[in-house]
């Protein structure tokens, strides 16, 4: 399957941010944002991003065997939302209120690539399920 590799690759960096960001919010937010979380409510809502990317991880690692089918086109089209939101709101943070980490950059050419692989799994999905109706 075409998407085997996307959802392997994407379970094991979202499941390693999502660990990072339960644990230690902080130095992730610190290396991705240049900032510090300074109110109690910050961490909670990093918090709930890292639940947010250990599910997606979760996911993407019980699907990632799965033959092709709606579910796993599903999965690949709210990872593609996800990616494509994550590069807008990191590449935002970045350019326009300037929080920069060392980590910033990186993480808009990583969510890049993964946006436009899931393009390519969807887009190879259809050709493949066209095939099948004919």
């Amino acid at each position: 399957m075409v998407a085997k590799k996307l959802l392997i690759v994407t379970a094991l960096v979202e499941t390693a941010t999502g660990l990072m960001l339960l644990v230690t919010p902080q130095p992730v937010i610190a290396f991705l944002l240049g900032a510090s979380l300074d109110a109690p409510a910050a961490f909670i809502v990093a918090r709930i991003a890292g639940a947010a990317l250990l599910s997606l991880g979760c996911a993407c690692w019980l699907a990632r065997n799965d033959s092709p089918n709606r579910a796993v086109s599903g999965l690949v089209t709210a990872m593609l939302l996800y990616n494509g939101v994550a590069v807008v709101v990191l590449a935002t943070a970045g350019a326009g209120a300037r929080l920069v980490g060392v980590l910033t950059w990186p993480a808009v050419a990583l969510h890049a690539a993964l946006a436009v692989w899931c393009i390519a799994c969807l887009r190879s999905g259809r050709r493949v399920s066209t095939r099948r109706h004919t």
